[in-house]
């Protein structure tokens, strides 16, 4: 489904709750929220998570937002808060080697799937953010910029960026020479140089061009790998 379902409305000034609220309103209920992290990194594994928000006063997070907008430390809080207080959530986590093996749209909606798939209660309607995603086996609707606009999309978000940071901050022990503890597997200064002076790393991802290039398996040319705040 590409459409809200007949007979519902969201106002553009409805808020971080308008669309949990307005699918309420008519029946439709739990609703999951799904967003990843880690799609336009290339090292280190892409993660999603999903998400269901109790109704009501319960499912209002205190200071809930889209994950790239937080600081760290409060993307840790709210972390904690959608932990406690979501019907249901998971997290999936998609190695490099299988986001190789797929290709970054695969590895990114089928992780999307896993995701809700994985939810300890089945939703009755998903939404998701951006673009639409097959097979969830539930209705649903692609909503742009959905992390700053929809409050359980929200939540997955930080459910996702939360473990995958930590993820890379452990990855970081086990090749320091990469920094991973400070941008996270995504392009700088610092992780190209580390690429062209140490190769690759097993947890980098093949499919991407700096990192072929670091390899010696591209000509020297130029290389585009998405910063985060785009990812």
């Amino acid at each position: 489904m590409t459409h809200l379902p007949t007979g519902v409305t969201v106002r553009r000034d409805a808020g971080l709750y308008g669309y949990e609220r307005a699918l309420r309103r008519v029946g439709i209920e739990p609703i999951a929220g799904v967003d990843e992290a880690g799609r336009g990194a290339c090292a280190g594994p892409l993660v999603a998570g999903a998400a269901i928000l109790p109704p009501g006063k319960a499912g209002i997070i205190p200071g809930l937002a889209d994950s790239k907008l937080l600081t760290e430390k409060a993307r840790e809080r709210v972390y904690d808060q959608v932990v406690r207080r979501a019907l249901a959530w998971s997290v999936v986590v998609v190695e490099s080697e299988e986001c190789d093996r797929l290709g970054m749209h695969v590895a990114n909606v089928e992780a999307l799937r896993r995701a809700v798939a994985k939810l300890s209660v089945r939703p009755s309607y998903v939404l998701t953010d951006g673009f639409p995603v097959d097979g969830l086996e539930v209705p649903g609707l692609a909503v742009w910029k959905g992390d700053r606009v929809a409050a359980c999309i929200a939540a997955a978000s930080v459910l996702a960026k939360v473990t995958r940071d930590r993820i890379m901050t452990d990855l970081d022990g086990a090749w320091p020479a990469y920094d991973f503890k400070t941008h996270k597997g995504y392009i700088t200064e610092v992780h190209s140089a580390a690429l062209l002076e140490h190769g690759p790393s097993p947890v980098h991802r093949m499919r991407f061009v700096n990192v072929r290039r670091a390899a010696g398996l591209e000509p020297d040319t130029l290389v585009i790998c998405r910063p985060e705040e785009d990812a």
